[in-house]
Order: structure tokens, then C-alpha cells, then sequence
């Protein structure tokens, strides 16, 4: 008679009771170690700066197979939560807590899975592992990407790695991402001559010069988008000159722009682009620029087709492949080898009682040990 299937709610909760907000760990990793060195893994727990990692691995040979994730949340906030945020409560069938959906809920879904899998399959091919950090809602300069240079160091980096982030639209395995556009962020700074507001042409009002940058770079579409994406877009998102006084013409202006840009760009390519608009005005200026990553893209092949198999199994619908939303680790995994997305639905991400659907949880590992059935073989 087949066992049971390993259920996902308990670790769920355990891990929820941590309160493991962005760089604090709270005891979520060893928690979630604790679930792990029963199954075979070896643990590594390595801390970078504030933020404390987790890799564990499962077998020594190839295919190598990764899920990563993040045990850090963002913070609750102060208003609401029908209960405590991090009592992990359960309602009507429904747990509730800040990382229920992101992504907790998807760790303790994957544990089961995987737990179930290695159960059918005690002698996998290859190895499966296991890439948590505590940064991912912070700055993410020490979580995924240090441990990444640790395993490339060791030579043990993933042959495909999978992302448990909510993409989930309205239902379960309905989107699989294949790609995130890349962001960058600019601070502009335009120098003008400060001067009385009744006597202009004693002045250079930057103003007026930063305004026209702004229409230059908005008034027409950047692109029209790619085969795997939607166009780039560019926001303003911050204007200030710091100035009171109604008289007065300032003596420079200030601009922040944040960019989402498609495989038709680069962040280099595009700062050339900013530079250009400003260089019009023939003005003295200050930029500085942040890319928190650039845009990839995994193509359709052997690892996307074994999720899209995945999700046909178990859904009976196939997949749509998409590279939409904001940034994730998985910018930092492309470097070395395919990766994707695919997780719960995320409709309460970040928001007050954040929650899933118990029936989910079970739905998503059963998902993903099919995920690894296909994956592995």
C-alpha cells in the first residue's frame, strides 16, 4: 500500500513562527535544516554580512537539480492582520501568516515533495539541492549571489535550478516564468544658475532643462517589446528641487527614473541612452546608476519542457511560459545555468493576512515531485 503523502502545513507553520524579517533569520534556516538532514542532506550554513544562507545537496553526481528560495519576509506592517502574523493560524481550510505565500508556503511544498519523491525513488539519478537565503526581500548582495560564487568555487553550481517564487496567476501552475526584464534605477542631478524669479534672464532655470530630458526620454516608446517580452518601460518615479521659496529660480533639479528593460537592451545600452537625452540640454549634470540585474531569458528546452510536462500532469493544462513582474534570485542563477520559475498563486504576496489555500500547498508539492520526476528522469 502506497504511504501517505507528506504534508507540507506543518513545516509551513513552523517556519511562519520565525519571525525571519529581511536580514533576520530567527531560526527559519534551522528549521527548515532540521527537515532536511533526515532525507540524506548534506547542510552548509554559511552567513555573509547579516544575512545567514543555507545550500544542501543530496547525491554527488549529475543531473544536478536546485530549488531555491528565501526564508526572509518582508515586514508585517501594523495594520490589517486578523491574527498575530506570525502565529501561522489556520481558518476555514486557509493558513495565514507573513510568508505563507512568499514563499514559505512553496519551501515546506517542496520539502513534501521532494520527501515523497525520494520515497518512490531512494537511489535518484543525480542530485538535488537546496539554495535558501535570507535576503531576498532586503538587498540581495549576500544572499543567492555569495552563495553562488561559494558553489562555483567548489564546482558544484546546478545543471538547472528552479525558482519557487508565487507565479501562479488565478490558478495553480497556470504560469511558468522563464525570464525577468532588468531593472535599473537613475539618479539625476541637472545644474542650473540660481537667480530671481522677476529677472529669468539673469538666471538658468534647471527646471525647464530637466523637464525637456523628461519628455525626450517619455514622449515616445522605448520599444515595441521582443519575441519573450513585453516593451521596456521607463518611470519617473521622483522629481525634487528642494526649493520653498516662490521667487526664486533653483540652482539645479533632480529626477529619479526606475527602468524595466527586455532582452533588446542592456543597462549599458540604455545609460548611453539617458546620457544622450541630457547631453542635449548642454547643461552640467550628475547621474548615477543602479542595475539590480539585467534581463534573461531561459529559452524553450530540455528543463522548461520537463516543467511544462510537469504541470500538464498534474493540472491537465499546459503552462504559459512568461517573463513579466519585477526581479528575482533567478537573475543571479542565469549566469550559470537554466532556471525558472514556478510557484503558488500569488495574490496576497506582501499584503496584510497574507495566506494560502491548505489544498494549495498540497496541490504545489505534488507539483513538484513531478517537477523532479520529470527533471531527473
Amino acid at each position: 500500500m502506497r504511504n501517505a503523502p507528506a504534508d507540507p502545513l506543518p513545516l509551513a507553520q513552523a517556519l511562519i513562527r520565525c519571525p525571519s524579517v529581511t536580514p533576520a533569520d530567527a531560526g527559519a534556516l534551522g528549521v527548515l535544516e532540521a527537515a532536511l538532514a533526515p532525507l540524506g542532506f548534506t547542510c552548509h550554513r554559511m552567513r555573509f554580512g547579516e544575512t545567514e544562507n543555507l545550500f544542501a545537496r543530496r547525491g554527488t553526481g549529475g543531473p544536478h537539480f536546485c530549488y531555491a528560495g528565501h526564508t526572509d519576509v518582508v515586514p508585517p506592517g501594523g495594520q490589517g492582520w486578523t491574527d498575530d502574523p506570525f502565529a501561522a493560524s489556520v481558518r476555514d481550510g486557509v493558513l495565514y501568516g507573513r510568508g505563507a505565500c512568499d514563499m514559505k508556503g512553496g519551501i515546506a511544498a517542496f520539502v513534501a515533495g521532494l520527501t515523497d519523491y525520494l520515497a518512490a525513488n531512494p537511489n535518484p539519478p543525480g542530485s538535488i539541492s537546496l539554495l535558501i537565503t535570507g535576503d531576498e526581500e532586503g538587498p540581495a548582495k549576500d544572499g543567492t549571489v555569495r552563495v553562488l560564487d561559494w558553489l562555483a568555487e567548489r564546482g558544484e553550481i546546478p545543471d538547472m535550478a528552479l525558482v519557487g517564487e508565487p507565479t501562479s496567476r488565478a490558478q495553480l501552475g497556470d504560469i511558468v516564468k522563464v525570464g525577468r526584464r532588468g531593472s535599473m534605477t537613475a539618479w539625476i542631478t541637472l545644474f542650473g544658475t540660481q537667480g530671481h524669479s522677476a529677472y529669468p534672464q539673469r538666471a538658468d532655470n534647471p527646471i525647464h532643462r530637466l523637464v525637456r530630458v523628461l519628455h525626450r526620454l517619455t514622449a515616445e516608446p522605448i520599444d515595441a517589446g521582443s519575441e519573450f517580452f513585453e516593451p521596456t518601460t521607463l518611470q519617473v518615479t521622483g522629481f525634487d528641487v528642494g526649493n520653498s521659496a516662490n521667487n526664486v529660480i533653483p540652482g539645479e533639479a533632480r529626477a529619479m527614473l526606475n527602468i524595466r528593460f527586455n532582452d533588446l537592451h542592456t543597462s549599458a545600452s540604455l545609460t548611453d541612452r539617458l546620457h544622450a537625452a541630457l547631453r542635449a540640454e548642454e547643461a552640467r549634470y550628475d547621474m548615477r546608476i543602479d542595475c539590480s540585474g539585467e534581463s534573461f531569458l531561459t529559452k524553450p528546452g530540455p528543463f522548461v519542457e520537463a516543467l511544462t510536462r510537469a504541470v500538464e500532469r498534474q493540472t491537465g493544462q499546459a503552462p504559459a511560459l512568461d517573463t513579466g513582474g519585477g526581479t528575482s534570485d533567478a537573475r543571479f542563477l542565469a549566469r550559470f545555468c537554466p532556471v525558472a520559475e514556478l510557484g503558488g498563486v500569488g495574490a496576497t504576496m506582501h499584503k496584510a493576512d497574507e495566506c494560502v489555500p491548505i489544498a494549495e500547498l498540497r496541490d504545489l508539492a505534488a507539483l513538484y515531485r513531478a517537477v523532479l520526476e520529470e527533471s531527473l528522469g
